[in-house]
């Protein structure tokens, strides 16, 4: 069976490290895995859970570490020791499981286990297979959280130590800077070499330390990373000033290179302090996502309102949600109205009404009433689940730019090594002097740390997935991202897409007490036409039909407040000998303005047209705007006949359609259209019927209101009901793609342009300190700039269309 875990890696100190244990994951048997070093996330594939300790055991010997969660039950049924020892070992023995502890006194079961491998469904399963009764009191939910909150705690113990850590360095180096100036010829005197030694010696082997175990855990397993070059420059640095001291005594004094080694280490751990600040900046979407998980719900259970754990919640439970407080899970609306605050799950800006009958999501906020939902979708399966989980899954994801740059960054430190050997040969070659040309290798191996390379992409991928997330647009992959700016053409489904998906009445001939009649007997009918009539007179007191027949393909008759009332096309009038008003129209049943055409007749008298049309979206037409202003073909796909579809196409100005499509045509749409157009093909829809269609295109693009099965098999979805936003995905693809572009120039250039500078003697070791500490926050930087992206949509003055 296929196991898929995000794991938490720590220890991780550059780029070279998350490719040093993603090739180490994938030489092991069935395992396929990728480790972000932005993220400091690994996600890993299995083939069979048996592989699971191998391949923790393989992180643990290279020397970094993964997280855990705890999940706590409440155990029933145990009646001695030997209960909770079987119980104990079962536990133990399950994949993922790291310990599991079964009190008999307390009757509670503490299982550790490596995040989301085991769920407390399936764990609770296992406990009552034995025999036992299970009840969750913290579960996956909370535990999560709980995770989330110890490693943000963790996170921010290491930022104080290492600030504390810069400070103390600094305070120390400082006073060695007075022996620059002094070279420099700006200070007539030195300071005595002992005090440098005493000054150089806490920052270089433990301020320095992180650089020393990066170094030999990298050596040890037969690579090289930053800590390797750092490590390497500043004990060359140290340990030739150090030679120097013992041979020439207090004569060495104005001749060391402490400060050299103190400045390259303090300013490169000042730069790794602001690194490891930004690099949490670009993680903020997953954290704020997470944060929108409720711990408890509110739940009718045993003929009372309890308050239990979300993880306790199950599909058909009925909870309470009050004012202020976030909907624990998907659910409908059974009773109260309420404004929702949906805005960072979908993107909408406004609280939105909902009413009886209405979805809801699980983590919006309760702004104004009381509501009382059923449960629909819970746990792993509830929407806020599925959107984590595909944010999840697009920041984890490698572009190929970045398979080349990671393959470039694994020759690229052994590389640097030789070229800063050759620097340090050449130049004592040429001048005969050790000092001189070790400070050119140093400026070296200093200035070529990868770091920057090694951020370059996922640092704007985690961004740019993260702030679309945040604005209603779930792209599944990188490769998604890198391919949707190349959209050239769309193909529109009509049917809920482009249109409302629902007719509703456009115009009525007849008067408002012939109406009211009317949508009394389609009380008896469930028909599109029917509830569109119904809905027309919302409001309206509705007399209950009798005698009600249904004439299928034709119409409904029946008794309505002691009047015959008869809908339904002109064959049925026929039939029943009643007289047309007016001449048939030619194509009565779909008029060249898209409507259906109903006719209504009341005691053997026709009385009134009721045109009834599936309306545009009033965001339809600034999304095809939009598209075209940008160079984007829009057509048109639906099953309908073609005088609506044709009709549709002309209001929106579309390039064109196609008509009276079956499911399995509109493949071969996408592949004639992709024949057409110089570029990608993308395909936008949301019904069941579209998933072929969507699998088909370069970029399939689902609308958030559709079904599961489009959702599923798109590469972007749509949170909002809300066509702009197609634009938008696009939009932010561009921005993704110009910033990774942008930051691998940056990283480059730092590379490029400064290691032949170094090589030749100017750039000094401390300024090759600063410069590779500038290159990761110039890329980190850039990366944070994507944050302030905003959809065009969003602009634009909200709809409250429904999710």
């Amino acid at each position: 069976m296929t196991m898929h875990i995000q794991l938490p890696i720590s220890g991780m100190s550059c780029a070279n490290c998350a490719s040093r244990i993603t090739t180490a994951l994938n030489k092991l048997d069935g395992v396929e895995a990728t480790v972000n070093f932005a993220l400091e996330q690994a996600a890993i594939e299995l083939s069979q859970d048996a592989q699971l300790p191998v391949v923790l055991e393989s992180i643990k010997s290279q020397g970094y570490d993964y997280g855990e969660e705890t999940l706590l039950f409440q155990i029933t049924g145990m009646t001695c020791a030997g209960c909770s020892a079987r119980l104990n070992k079962m536990l133990s023995a399950l994949p993922g499981v790291i310990s599991a502890d079964v009190n008999f006194s307390l009757e509670q079961a503490r299982i550790t286990q490596v995040p989301g491998v085991q769920s407390p469904a399936s764990l609770r399963e296992q406990i009552e297979a034995l025999g036992f009764g299970a009840q969750l009191a913290q579960g996956s939910a909370s535990a999560r959280r709980q995770q989330l909150l110890v490693r943000e705690e963790q996170e921010s113990a290491a930022a104080h130590k290492a600030l504390v850590q810069v400070s103390i360095s600094a305070l120390l180096t400082l006073p060695l800077l007075v022996g620059m100036l002094a070279m420099a010829g700006l200070l007539p005197w030195h300071l005595p070499a002992w005090l440098e030694l005493v000054l150089a010696t806490p920052v270089q082997f433990w301020i320095g330390a992180r650089f020393y175990r990066g170094a030999w855990l990298a050596i040890k397993n037969r690579s090289a990373n930053m800590d390797v070059l750092v490590a390497t420059g500043t004990s060359a640095a140290y340990f030739y000033s150090l030679y120097l001291l013992a041979t020439l005594g207090m004569a060495a004094s104005g001749k060391l290179y402490f400060e050299a080694s103190a400045i390259i280490i303090t300013l490169i751990s000042l730069g790794k302090l602001l690194e490891a600040r930004a690099r949490r900046s670009t993680q903020s979407a997953i954290r704020e996502l997470m944060a929108l998980r409720p711990e408890n719900a509110t739940v009718w259970r045993g003929g009372e309102w309890q308050s239990l754990s979300v993880d306790e919640v199950l599909r058909g439970d009925r909870l309470r949600v009050l004012v202020g407080e976030r909907v624990p899970v998907d659910g409908k609306i059974v009773s109260g109205e309420s404004e929702l605050d949906e805005s960072i799950l979908t993107g909408e800006s406004l609280p939105v009404l909902r009413t009886p009958g209405d979805n809801v999501l699980g983590g919006a906020i309760n702004r104004s009433g009381v509501l009382e939902i059923e449960a629909t979708t819970v746990g792993e399966d509830s929407s806020l689940s599925k959107i984590i989980a595909l944010v999840e899954n697009a920041q984890m994801g490698k572009a190929p730019l970045q398979q080349l740059v990671d393959r470039v960054s694994a020759v690229f430190v052994p590389v640097v090594m030789v070229i800063a050997l050759f620097t340090l040969l050449v130049w004592y070659a040429i001048t005969n002097d050790f000092g001189q040309a070790l400070l050119a290798a140093v400026a070296v191996l200093v200035i070529a740390c990868p770091c920057a390379l090694g951020l370059a992409t996922p640092a704007a991928i985690v961004t740019g997935t993260g702030v679309a997330a945040r604005h209603g647009i779930l792209i599944k992959d990188v490769d998604t991202l890198q391919k949707a700016h190349g959209i050239k053409a769309l193909i529109f489904d009509k049917t809920g897409t482009l249109t409302q998906g629902k007719p509703v009445l456009a115009s009525w001939s007849g008067n408002d007490e012939q109406l009211r009649l009317a949508a009394a007997l389609q009380q008896a009918s469930e028909h599109p036409l029917a509830l569109a009539m119904r809905e027309a007179v919302q409001g309206a007191s509705l007399p209950q039909p009798d005698e009600v027949e249904v004439r299928v393909g034709a119409g409904i008759l029946g008794k309505v407040a002691g009047h015959s009332v008869a809908i339904g096309n002109p064959s049925l009038l026929a039939a029943l000998g009643i007289s047309m008003p007016t001449p048939a129209e030619p194509d009565a049943e779909s008029g060249s303005d898209g409507a259906t055409r109903v006719w209504v007749a009341i005691d053997g008298v026709a009385v009134g047209i009721a045109a009834l049309a599936d309306t545009l979206r009033p965001e339809s037409p600034a999304a095809i705007a939009t598209l075209r202003q940008r160079g984007i073909a829009s057509w048109l796909v639906s099953g309908d006949a073609p005088a609506p579809v044709a009709h549709i196409a002309a209001k929106l100005g579309l390039d064109g359609a196609f008509d009276s499509v079956l499911p399995a045509g509109k493949v071969e749409k996408v592949e004639a259209l992709r024949s057409q157009v110089d570029g990608l093909v993308a395909m936008v829809g949301d019904g069941v019927n579209d998933a072929p269609a969507l699998a088909a295109a370069d970029v399939g693009i689902a609308m958030g209101s559709g079904s599961d099965v489009a959702m599923e098999t798109a590469s972007i979805t749509l949170m909002r009901s809300d066509p702009r936003l197609v634009a938008d995905a696009i939009d932010i693809s561009a921005a993704t793609w110009r910033t990774i572009q942008q930051n691998l120039f940056w990283a480059f250039v730092f590379n490029i342009i400064g290691i032949p500078l170094a090589a030749l003697g100017y750039l000094s070791p401390e300024l090759a300190g600063a410069a590779m500490a500038l290159s990761s926050i110039t890329v980190l930087s850039n990366s944070l700039l994507l944050k302030r992206w905003q959809p065009k949509a969003g602009s634009h003055v909200s709809t409250h269309s429904h999710v």
